[in-house]
């Protein structure tokens, strides 16, 4: 098809090794509407006449009605395809114009482009529904008392509740750098051909605003070989997908027999072909497991763009399959989580045995003798350390159960002039309840700051729905108005 100087066709072998023919399909459908965009404009600009553009048009509405026909044998990639189709439905005078001031290389990226800022709302949209029922489930749990961990040992008392803010939280940067991705990625490189432009009258402009670009790309050389937009998007997405790995990760763990805290729904969890009383976490290990093949995959493409010089390469083919795979793998990924965490059981009485048993409230009984018996932190710290110390060699006595004999031989030793009486009542008010009631610094899991939480963050994510909605309008519109006008034209 394209082969001009080189005569004879490619060697079979060379020919599948260039091929990428399998990952070109789903950038067929932008390949489609770029043509259309480029040749409406190419009429306007009086390059193609009315009914050379109504024969290319109408070949490449049938493309898009019967994708299955567009013989795919024998050549490198979908645009050579394509073009193929075009010729041979419109014929060479018509069809052949197609390609006027239009290379593979701006044709390429701007296909790319375009898939890629759909999949960027389509994850937006995703990660918004993951993110109200993270929220939900907050909200139904924000009484759910559980211990907090610190290097997987009981660090303080917190609420299943505020765990899911955390995620959420995390989730909402994750959006942000996904979201401010879109506009860099919504620029239109077309018109910028091979490397340097084209000597035959172009706008570039219409045919951005055709396809719902926001600006054109400034400069042919970094419209056609930079891609650094992509890179930013995969590791927008590899930072997301380490994000619900690591949700995975504590689900998988409070699932266990060991902790009970939750239980997986019957369909989001798998079981073994011998043991008959497995319940396995399946869909949350795989979750685990992809976050690193898209980190993989970003630095496979790190690996392919450092030090190629300017302008286009073919190397650059092969990030096709690694942008849109991370694309397809987050998408997945997000949509099962979000099953997971709509359904998931949480067992408030396991969760409220283990805080009663745990000696999490250590810190708050140090903070409370700080503020009640103005003692120095470091004193408190060494003190509740030591009465720790003493319930863990009783078999691991609650602090509460201590005697208050050894409470004051604890003093004694410690050369303190505290009654221990007085020590036992701090010790003893200090339930999980009342830990939580007495930290009330600004993002703890006090009562009123996860529901000043739950409204910001549910405030941020409306503000993120509208904006996904916005654009994708917008896109869907621009698309529509080009489906009028080449109506129009191959109607006429």
């Amino acid at each position: 098809m394209y082969r001009s100087r080189p005569k004879g066709n490619l060697d079979d072998d060379v020919l599948r090794f260039l091929s990428s023919i399998q990952s070109d399909n789903s950038i067929l459908h932008y390949d489609i509407l770029g043509s259309q965009a480029h040749s409406i404009m190419l009429h306007e600009m009086g390059h193609v006449t009315a009914e050379e553009l109504k024969k290319i048009l109408l070949a490449l509405q049938d493309a898009q009605k019967n994708p299955d026909t567009i013989e795919s044998d024998g050549f490198e990639d979908i645009h050579e395809a394509l073009e193929a189709f075009v010729i041979k439905r419109a014929g060479m005078a018509a069809g052949g114009k197609m390609h006027t001031a239009r290379s593979r290389n701006d044709q390429v990226v701007l296909d790319m482009r375009m898939k890629t800022r759909d999949d960027i709302n389509d994850i937006c949209a995703a990660l918004v529904d993951l993110l109200e029922g993270l929220l939900e489930k907050a909200e139904e749990t924000k009484t759910a008392v559980m211990p907090m961990y610190t290097h997987l040992q009981q660090g303080q008392i917190g609420t299943f509740s505020h765990f899911l803010l955390s995620y959420a939280s995390a989730l909402m940067r994750d959006m942000e750098r996904l979201y401010l991705s879109y506009q860099r990625i919504n620029q239109s490189p077309l018109g910028a051909c091979a490397i340097g432009g084209s000597s035959i009258p172009i706008d570039r402009k219409r045919t951005a605003v055709m396809l719902g670009f926001d600006s054109v790309m400034k400069n042919s050389i970094d419209a056609t070989s930079s891609r650094d937009v992509f890179l930013e998007y995969v590791a927008a997405l590899s930072i997301l997908a380490s994000t619900i790995a690591r949700i995975a990760e504590d689900f998988i763990i409070w699932s266990t027999t060991e902790f009970g805290y939750i239980e997986l729904a019957d369909r989001f969890s798998s079981t073994s072909s011998a043991m008959p009383q497995k319940k396995n976490p399946d869909p949350l290990e795989l979750i685990r497991a992809k976050s690193a093949t898209i980190t993989g995959n970003l630095v496979a493409m790190f690996g392919i763009i450092k030090a190629l010089p300017s302008g286009y390469s073919r190397d650059l083919q092969e990030l096709k399959p690694l942008v849109f795979g991370s694309s397809a793998t987050v998408l997945a990924t997000l949509k099962v989580m979000n099953g997971i965490v709509r359904s998931v059981q949480i067992n408030k009485d396991r969760m409220r045995e283990a805080s009663n048993a745990s000696y999490a409230t250590a810190l708050d009984i140090a903070e409370q003798l700080v503020l009640k018996k103005k003692l120095p932190f470091r004193t408190a710290h060494k003190l509740v350390g030591a009465l720790v110390e003493k319930s863990a060699a009783k078999g691991n006595l609650p602090l509460a159960k201590l005697d208050q004999k050894e409470i004051a031989a604890i003093l004694k030793a410690l050369k303190l002039d505290l009654k221990e009486k007085e020590i036992a009542k701090i010790i003893n008010e200090m339930t999980p309840e009342k830990s939580l009631q007495y930290r009330r610094s600004a993002g703890s899991p006090h009562p009123t700051e996860q529901e000043e939480m739950i409204k910001s963050l549910s405030q941020g994510v409306d503000n993120f729905k509208a904006g996904i909605q916005k654009r994708i309008r917008m896109v869907q519109g621009s698309f529509d108005n080009l489906a009028r006008i080449a109506d129009k034209y191959s109607d006429s």
